[in-house]
Formats: structure tokens, sequence, C-alpha cells
């Protein structure tokens, strides 16, 4: 049964790997045996430490996913570096808060760019190798808001919402030629994207009241759903949107 979760030998590229959520799943990978192509922004020093803690290969990747220009970068820099590519997680996003009647163009296309223009080319550039190698696993990293409405964030329910889509259209297209693509949901996690909500008490705590689990999420919580998606053990699983949100969805 461990072996279905080895990640002995293969590579895996995972966006906004500096901290919160997309440093627990790298540091997840990192312990189940995957080399890390690491995607970010900013520095990643922290993640590299931790990473390299755990016996695995390590790579910074400089990109701002803002726009798909360095798409093709990633992917090269990756193979260049590790001669393979097994695995890709879909993380970085940003997020922008106003209320609807004032949203502002601005706002709405550098979410969308981010969060799901980015993550979809990025997508079909690791999918054509993984197609030509006949497997590969592609996690996107959706939210609740895959599913809910939410309140003051049109652009980032907008870009989950399609984010959940284009997971399910790109499993339907490629699920016969090896490549498993799927998503995961985070619920209310601590990262830098839910500071304000967590800095605002009783925003936090109509939110603390509604989690079965009674706590908010930590990076370290989303690992074990990662290490599942991008192993062997998930093999036969295609198109799916796995919540990871302390029973937040089941009241």
């Amino acid at each position: 049964m461990n072996n279905l979760f080895d990640l002995q030998g293969k590579v895996a590229i995972v966006t906004g790997a500096n901290t919160g959520i997309g440093q627990g799943i790298a540091l997840a990978l990192a312990q189940a045996g995957a080399s890390i192509a690491a995607v970010g922004r900013s520095s990643m020093d922290d993640t590299r430490h931790l990473i390299e803690a755990a016996g695995r290969q390590f790579i910074e990747i400089k990109a701002d996913l803002g726009t798909i220009e360095p798409v093709g970068r990633i992917i090269d820099e990756t193979l260049q570096s590790f001669e393979r590519l097994d695995i890709l997680v879909n993380n970085a996003g940003i997020i922008r808060r106003n209320d609807a009647v004032d949203f502002t163009e601005e706002d709405w296309d550098a979410v969308i760019d981010t969060n799901l223009k980015s993550a979809f080319f990025l997508s079909q550039a690791a999918g054509r190798h993984m197609i030509g190698k006949g497997q590969g696993k592609i996690i996107n990293i959706a939210s609740l808001l895959s599913f809910q409405g939410g309140i003051r964030i049109p652009s980032y329910t907008a870009s989950k919402s399609g984010l959940a889509g284009i997971t399910r259209l790109l499993a339907c297209e490629w699920a016969a030629k090896g490549v498993n693509v799927n998503a995961i949901a985070p619920g209310y996690f601590v990262t830098n994207n839910t500071t304000a909500l967590r800095e605002d008490q009783d925003r936090s705590a109509q939110i603390l009241a509604r989690i079965p689990a009674a706590r908010w999420g930590e990076p370290s919580d989303i690992g074990g759903a990662a290490v599942f998606l991008a192993s062997k053990a998930s093999d036969y699983v295609h198109g799916t949107v796995l919540p990871v949100d302390g029973g937040w969805l089941a009241r």
C-alpha cells in the first residue's frame, strides 16, 4: 500500500510555493519522494530549506503568472534541471475584494489572468509533455468558491468556478491519454489571502462557527490530498474537485 503513495524519482512543479498552501503542498510532495521546481515572484528560501531538509532536490523559478509569458520557460527550466516532469500543481493565485457594484476592470483582469488564464496555459504546456510520454498528474487548487458564491470577491469566485470547469474539461480530454487532471478545494486556511478575514473578529467568528472542525486549516492539512492526487493511488481518479475544508460544505 505504501508504494501507491511513493513519489520517489518524480518531479513536481508547484506554483506559488513560497508560502502557505503552495509551500505545504511542495513539502508534502517532497516528503513523499518528489523533487520540486518551485515557481513564484518572491524569494523561496524558506521553501528551499524545507525541501532540502527533506533530502530532495529543489530549484527556484522566478516568474510572475499575472501573464502567460513565463509559461514555456517554466517547463523548459524544469526539464533542463531534472530531465522529466511528472506533476504540476497550479496553486498561484491572488484575490481582490470590493462590492460587486464597485469592482473595477483592473481587479477583474488581474485575478482572472493569474488564477485562471495562467493555470490553463501552464496545464496546456505541461499536458503536451505528459501526453507525449503517456502519463502525468495535474492538480489545480480550486476553492470553496468553486461551489459557492461568496461575497465581495467576484473575480475570485469566477476564477475558481472556472478552474473547476477547466479541471473537468481537461480530464475528459486527457484521461484516456494517461494524464490525470483533478483539483483540491481548500476551505478557510491560514494564508496571506485570508489575513483580512482572520483580522476581522466578527467575520472570523462567523466562519469558525460554520466549520465542523472548529479551526482554520493549516498548510500542512492539505498535503495528504496533494500526495494522493499526485500518486498512483489516484490513477483512476479524473476530473474530481476534492474539498479539504474541515467539513464546511457538509454543514
